[in-house]
């Protein structure tokens, strides 16, 4: 494990070049912070792996990682032990309060247009869509700030899931690469969640969609793309169309692929039945 925390300091500074002298500076001495070192050799062998197996030019490489840093409290959030999760009983509460159906009746109608074009592309119901925005992010509010090429480059290096925070890495340099942002505009989760509706990297990489036309995915600015990406996430994993979402039905296992805790799906089911029954009677009136 030493290793690993030896390496990431070096990311913005001068190893990320590539110019650095081969020769691997003295160990970390024990004890010392886990960021006040690198090893020039370890990080050269990451940036030409990354760019070997991925087709990135390692000068672009290093221009991206310029502002990556090691992360010690993330590393410290990720090693926390296991919590039994809470019973239905005391997490739905804390979502499904009249507050929280009224803003998200009041976000379906002012996307109104965006979320019926959604619909008739992805074929997943604008109450689904508009309760995983509110129950993740509370409608974009809570979407998180930090880095993600930081957040990321941390666990791929020192984390018991390092090969899958490595995977997300490589996604979000993807992401970059493509065009839909860049690495400073990349902010997020301490996890690597990003976005209004929190997509993981590799997910936001298959599923993110323009949808306003502006030749970009912003899953974070931009809500059309944000919604619409949320649909064809579903869709992906087998949404059926005009089909109930109610436990045992296809549609609610497909919620579950977004999020596996049964609490989670259990909510997102409900809170879209009180946002539909809501926004029907706002209809009426």
């Amino acid at each position: 494990m030493n290793s690993r925390h030896r390496i990431l300091a070096a990311l913005a500074a001068v190893v990320f070049t590539l110019t650095v002298d081969s020769q691997a500076a003295p160990p970390r001495k024990q004890g010392a912070p886990a960021d006040g070192y690198a090893n020039r050799a370890d990080v050269r062998e990451f940036i030409h792996d990354l760019a070997r197996e991925h087709g990135f030019s390692r000068k672009t490489l290093a221009h991206w990682f310029a502002d990556a840093r090691y992360q010690p409290k993330i590393v410290a959030a990720m090693q926390r032990p296991f919590v039994e999760p809470p019973k239905w009983y005391e997490y739905a509460p804390q979502f499904l309060t009249p507050q929280r159906i009224a803003e998200g009746v009041a976000f379906f109608k002012a996307h109104e247009a965006a979320l019926a074009r959604a619909e008739e592309q992805y074929g997943v119901p604008a109450e689904i869509i508009v309760a995983i925005w509110g129950l993740e992010t509370n409608y974009g509010v809570l979407g998180g700030k930090m880095s993600i090429v930081r957040s990321l480059a941390t666990l791929a290096y020192d984390c018991r899931r390092s090969a899958f925070f490595r995977n997300e890495l490589v996604a979000v340099l993807k992401i970059v690469q493509r065009g839909d942002m860049t690495p400073g505009q990349l902010r997020g989760g301490w996890a690597g969640e990003i976005g209004q509706t929190q997509f993981l990297p590799s997910a936001y990489y298959k599923y993110a969609v323009d949808f306003d036309g502006d030749g970009r995915r912003d899953l974070i600015r931009s809500v059309p793309d944000m919604l619409a990406s949320t649909a064809n996430y579903l869709r992906g994993y087998g949404w059926q169309a005009g089909q109930s979402w109610q436990p045992g039905t296809t549609n609610y296992g497909v919620i579950q692929q977004w999020n596996k805790a049964q609490v989670y799906v259990k909510t997102i089911a409900v809170m879209a039945n009180k946002m539909s029954r809501s926004s029907a009677t706002v209809s009426r009136n």
